[in-house]
């Protein structure tokens, strides 16, 4: 590989990195022939991704790694556990030649009740379904530890291995052993504890498992503060240690369920033209997802989802994948033909497939297993979008603000959007400043900053009103442009008094809204309409970061003219009491020194540089009047 190629491929890679999510996942690196060389997983992707492609990487297997990279692609969860879990899988199927873990088949332990007579609860690394129910696996056997010790206390489960039977039972034929002498088990064995209760026990532990730990853990919650009232500080603080642990069990797993066996997943998302497709497939085989697939189709004849979705199916089980740009994660470039007859899909299927069981389900593992299929097909498409507005920076701008104008109900999309802002200290010094957006940046020559002058004392509603007022006045005098969109720094006060001007007084038709912040002086909500309402914002979205840098940029722009002003203003109180000085001099200290105090600072040669010999002297006395 030349230097030049070598450089390609460390920008494509770079790229790739750039458009990941900070969510948990497990992420695959292929080399140049496809195979997964590497498999990892993260609490956020893109940061520890990225940190594979640092200079300044010094591990020796890191940068073999990185020489040998081709692709990376990735799967996204919802949790960290699961990102083990997933990492787990995928190890343990293709053994990528630079995992030095999880070779072994060891497995993360999970928690079984038996199908016997008296079903037993214990920990276990081996499945077999023949033996009764599973739940897991866990990536915390601390949590496994806990749950299994308050199942034991609260329903004390039997933990003899004795192959009990209901006439065995009724013959007497077992003795209870140590447990019950220690009051921890009721001897069903022996007919102290009726069959009825000891099942009934079972299922309630078998809710707990199920992830229902509501119940249990506010009981320990409870016995906790108890034991804390009676200051038994010790019991309480290992009750305390029972309680956070269950907090933190996780009863659930979307990439591994040991109640589903193989079954293929579908789900679909369309672009924003309706053009493209991108469909998500994913394997589970053996209760755990074992192969996550996503790729584009387009639409030639304008065909249905559903069309597209058989397309895909018929192609996926052909193992061809029909050319497309496919994310896998099995490392090679077609599959084999698949033998399940189970399909999840997320609408009814009217078409039918000889041999095949279309399942759409509505609760249950194999709803998370769809919600996460439909997860990574849509970060499959929001990356797409992002390497195409990368390549086209236009579309952003068009992006956010057809979803702004959807937002506001606009009946065209906001191009020229002006916005406002005052800034005073009690009264004095009171300006105001008008920012321009066009195409959602700063159109810094349409900027203009106003000083107040028909408002007396500290009323940012009656200046707001004069500065909209001359502001549009003078446009339509001059015949300008008039925005899309106006929005004021402020709440729903602000809003008002604008609109009185607007469309009141200057009878203008011009969409207002309001950027209200927090008691932290942070952008916290859109407003709009008559009355003004609240409109829904994500606060970590592009739309509500772009609002936030709009609402900052007015504000900067007010507040610098107000301390240019407030300066200016200091500089002539403070100067205009010497005499022989004037204006010119004034301006020439001004901008070689940058405020009073730096004038005063100053010795009488600095002084002598900018007005010469008998002006710096006169300053110079002015300022140490005293100690001449």
């Amino acid at each position: 590989m030349t230097k030049e190629e070598n450089e390609r491929r460390i920008e494509r890679l770079k790229s790739i990195v750039l458009n990941m999510p900070d969510k948990p996942g497990s992420y695959q690196f292929y080399d140049d022939c496809g195979t997964i060389i590497y498999v990892g997983k993260a609490k956020r992707l893109k940061q520890r991704v990225s940190s594979y492609l640092h200079k300044e990487v010094d591990r020796y297997k890191t940068k073999v790694l990185v020489s040998k990279t081709h692709d990376i692609k990735y799967t996204v969860v919802n949790t960290e556990e699961d990102a083990l879990l997933l990492e787990n899988s995928l190890i343990k199927k293709y053994s990528p030649k630079y995992n030095i873990l999880l070779k072994d088949g060891k497995t993360y332990p999970s928690i079984c009740i038996t199908n016997e007579y008296l079903p037993r609860i214990f920990k276990t690394r081996t499945i077999n379904r023949k033996w009764g129910s599973y739940f897991g696996p866990y990536s915390n056997a601390g949590s496994i530890s806990a749950i299994l010790q308050l199942i034991k206390r609260l329903y004390t489960p039997r933990s003899c291995r004795l192959p009990l039977s209901r006439e065995g039972i009724e013959r007497g034929k077992y003795k209870p052993c140590l447990d019950f002498h220690i009051h921890k088990c009721k001897g069903p064995c022996c007919g102290r504890q009726s069959v009825e209760d000891y099942l009934a026990n079972i299922a309630k532990a078998r809710e707990i498992l199920k992830g229902n730990t509501r119940q249990l853990s506010r009981m320990v919650y409870d016995e906790m503060k108890c034991m804390a009232e009676q200051l038994r500080f010790e019991e309480a603080e290992e009750l305390k240690r029972q309680y956070l642990l269950i907090e933190g069990f996780c009863a659930k797993s979307e990439v591994v369920s040991h109640t589903i066996s193989d079954v293929e997943v579908y789900s679909i998302a369309n672009d924003d033209n309706g053009k493209m497709a991108f469909i998500n497939f994913m394997h589970v085989k053996n209760g755990a997802v074992s192969q996550s697939v996503t790729f584009e189709l387009s639409r030639k004849l304008e065909e249905t989802d559903e069309e597209l979705l058989l397309a895909a199916i018929n192609s996926m089980s052909e193992g061809a994948g029909d050319g497309a740009d496919s994310d896998t994660t099995d490392g090679t470039n077609g599959m084999t033909r698949s033998r399940e007859r189970e399909i999840i899909v997320p609408f009814e299927m009217q078409w039918q497939v000889p041999g095949v069981t279309f399942t759409v389900p509505q609760r249950g593992d194999k709803k998370k297993l769809l919600e996460l299929s439909e997860m990574n097909c849509r970060q499959y498409k929001f990356d797409r979008m992002k390497r195409a507005e990368k390549l086209n920076p236009e579309q952003r701008q068009t992006r956010l603000m057809k979803e702004l104008q959807a937002l506001l109900s606009l009946e065209k999309i906001p191009y020229h959007i002006e916005c406002f802002d005052n800034s005073n200290i009690s009264g004095t010094d009171a300006v105001a400043g008008c920012v321009v957006f066009k195409g959602l940046k700063p159109s810094k020559k349409d900027y203009r900053k106003y000083n107040i002058k028909t408002v007396n004392g500290p009323d940012d509603y009656a200046s707001m009103q004069e500065v909209v007022r001359r502001r549009y006045t003078r446009m339509m005098e001059e015949g300008s442009a008039l925005p899309d969109l106006i929005i004021t720094d402020g709440g729903a006060g602000q809003m008002s008094v604008v609109r009185k001007v607007v469309e009141g007084e200057l009878h203008l038709d011009i969409p207002i809204a309001g950027l209200a912040k927090n008691d932290r002086h942070r952008t916290n909500e859109l407003l709009c309409g008559d009355p003004p309402r609240s409109v829904a914002v994500g606060s970590g979205s592009e739309l509500f970061n772009v609002l936030t840098r709009m609402q900052d940029e007015v504000h900067r722009y007010a507040i610098t003219f107000h301390r240019d002003k407030r300066s200016r203003h200091a500089l002539q109180s403070t100067m205009d009491n010497i005499k022989g000085i004037g204006p010119v001099t004034k301006s020439r200290l001004m901008e070689a020194f940058g405020n009073v105090r730096k004038i005063g600072e100053a010795d009488i040669n600095a002084l002598s540089q900018v007005t010469g010999p008998a002006k710096a002297e006169i300053v110079w006395r002015h300022f140490h009047n005293k100690e001449s």
